[in-house]
């Protein structure tokens, strides 16, 4: 990334701060923003800014930016509070996510043929986990019954760590299937097993130690103003650079130890929730970059690469896809028909996905094969940015006067629903009422 990309990028943000609240309004998001202003000026074809898909640069800063994420969604999560309401979660993640990765797996071995069965598996992979920041207006409407946005929030916030070991072993695979190895020479799925046990390790240790040592230090009053914020930042970060240097997976020792910092602090003495203010921020921020990234690198791809097949499996993997394996996962919830769909639809996929195609083509290469498994997920996610973003406000509204209009016809059945939606959600996984 050049200096003059770096301006750009930081004027861009300072410009979405001043404006957000406006663009908003307008149901316009961040990443559609940051998106369409790297495709027009970082477009290789055309754009003023040189931007490098092979870049280190590139590759390092999209998986920091994940790694941060990861870390502040798995210690948003308070498990002990989790278990109040943890039906809805458990089962999106544990029926709808699996259902979800199979499903698009077989679809991208039926629609391109010429892809290996661990390449389909790493597009249905990759494509599985959401991202609750295309949705926030839904999430964040106090309207929309606690329950139902606590699911959608605790589900985005898990599924891309879960997930990652399926992306990782799919791409060890399929770099031996494609005859482009790594360079320890595994041809397999056993190095990236080891890395996901090494990064399991890693994340464990490092996680519970400094939310001990800051426990300690506050407890004994060591810790200045700020300073537990940038304790927390360290850890955060310290987990994903160390297990990168003994060759473990960086995402999971990143996730776990976000889990583990959670797990281990004690919150009669730490705002757990201050706390992990600055590594959720710098996240933030970053994706930014990430999404501008995307724009100028991945976009142009699909666009080259664009036929029916590619747009008919970016369709089906936002619907179907998705929308299915979620009726399967909450049948038995009493949850209506609208609501499933509601759930179902609002399953954006975002950064976790770029992410991972950046993985894909630092580990495999740009061969015409990777390349189409690149536009599948690049697509999927633009049209996810676009219609998800500018769904969000209007159908989460429309869904409130729904429910509105039904509680005020059949007062009977459907006020009792609403106050079990009311008594579930009175306290989020992070231990407030915000999801």
């Amino acid at each position: 990334m050049t200096e003059a990309t770096f301006a750009v990028l930081a004027l861009l943000v300072l410009a979405w701060a001043v404006t957000s609240g406006l663009l908003s309004r307008a149901n316009i998001t961040g990443p559609l923003v940051f998106t369409v202003a790297g495709y027009v000026l970082g477009n290789r074809d055309w754009g003023p800014l040189t931007v490098d898909v092979d870049a280190p640069s590139v590759h390092l800063l999209a998986e920091l930016t994940l790694a941060m994420l990861l870390f502040a969604d798995a210690s948003r999560v308070n498990l002990s509070r989790l278990k109040r309401d943890i039906n809805l979660p458990a089962r999106l993640l544990g029926i709808g996510l699996p259902l979800s990765v199979l499903l698009g797996s077989l679809l991208a071995a039926w629609l391109f043929d010429d892809f290996t069965w661990a390449l389909a598996g790493y597009v249905g992979a990759t494509l599985a986990p959401t991202d609750a920041a295309l949705s926030a207006q839904v999430i964040n409407d106090q309207r929309i019954p606690m329950r139902l946005r606590r699911a959608l929030n605790v589900e985005s916030g898990l599924n891309d760590g879960i997930v990652t070991p399926i992306v990782t072993f799919a791409l060890a695979v399929a770099a031996g299937q494609l005859g482009a190895t790594h360079e320890d020479g595994a041809e397999d799925g056993g190095g990236a097993l080891l890395e996901l046990a090494t990064g399991l390790g890693v994340g464990l240790v490092v996680g519970l130690a400094s939310a001990k040592l800051l426990t300690y230090g506050s407890r004994r009053d060591w810790i200045t103003s700020g300073a537990g914020r940038l304790g927390t930042f360290a850890a955060a970060l310290s987990s994903f650079a160390l297990a990168v240097a003994i060759s473990g997976n960086g995402f999971i020792a990143a996730f776990v130890a976000g889990i583990a910092f959670r797990a281990g602090l004690d919150e009669n003495v730490v705002d757990a929730d201050n706390a992990i203010e600055l590594p959720e921020l710098v996240g933030e921020i970053l994706a930014f970059a990430v999404w501008f990234l995307f724009g100028a690198t991945l976009v142009p791809v699909f666009v080259h690469n664009f036929d029916l097949p590619l747009l008919a499996y970016a369709v089906l993997s936002l619907t179907i896809v998705r929308i299915v394996p979620v009726a399967l996962a909450l049948l038995g919830t009493g949850l209506d028909g609208r609501t499933v769909v509601f759930v179902g639809w609002f399953g954006p996929r975002g950064l976790a996905s770029v992410v991972f195609t950046l993985l894909a083509i630092e580990e495999i290469g740009e061969t015409e094969v990777v390349e189409r498994a690149v536009a599948a997920v690049s697509l999927t996610v633009l049209l996810s940015i676009a219609l998800h973003g500018i769904s969000a406000g209007p159908l989460g509204r429309r869904y409130v006067t729904l429910e509105q209009e039904e509680a005020g016809a059949s007062p009977g059945p459907r006020s009792r629903r609403s106050a079990h939606h009311r008594h579930h959600g009175a306290t989020m996984p992070g231990g407030n009422d915000e999801p």
